[in-house]
């Protein structure tokens, strides 16, 4: 299983509409999953100008069709559909839509991590992704 704060990986979180805040029920779950959060914020793309990535992904089914910056560069553009799970209303409900999208960004994470050799080449780690829900 995946350890979502593997120093290997790097990221940046970002998007063209910021909230202002981060949902209450995001850093409730990814606590209790023991993700670290004291320094989550909401951020918009000028927020995170100066990261170069290798690898761009947009998660919000919501977020497919928006433009990447151009600033990103050559970056890869992947999306990874998942039902945003901050649209449920608190309760058991949550709790399962949550669950099962720390579990399946866990699984991808995990996926992603064991191809880190293919970072350098775009075209085969498009290819090794698409069977984990990469488009």
């Amino acid at each position: 299983m995946a350890d979502l704060n593997d120093p290997r990986l790097r990221a940046a979180s970002a998007g063209s509409a910021p909230a202002g805040e981060v949902h209450p029920l995001t850093l409730h779950y990814l606590q209790q999953a023991g993700v670290a959060t004291a320094s989550l914020h909401s951020k918009g793309m000028d927020d995170v100008r100066t990261f170069d990535p290798h690898l761009v992904l947009t998660l919000c089914d919501s977020a497919a069709g928006e433009a990447c910056p151009l600033w990103l560069g050559n970056a890869l553009r992947l999306h990874w559909g998942i039902e945003d799970p901050s649209r449920v209303a608190a309760g058991p409900e949550a709790d399962e839509a949550f669950g099962a999208c720390l579990a399946v960004l866990r699984e991808r994470i995990s996926t992603l991590a064991s191809l880190s050799h293919l970072a350098d080449d775009p075209t085969a780690l498009r290819q090794a992704l698409r069977p984990h829900g990469a488009v």
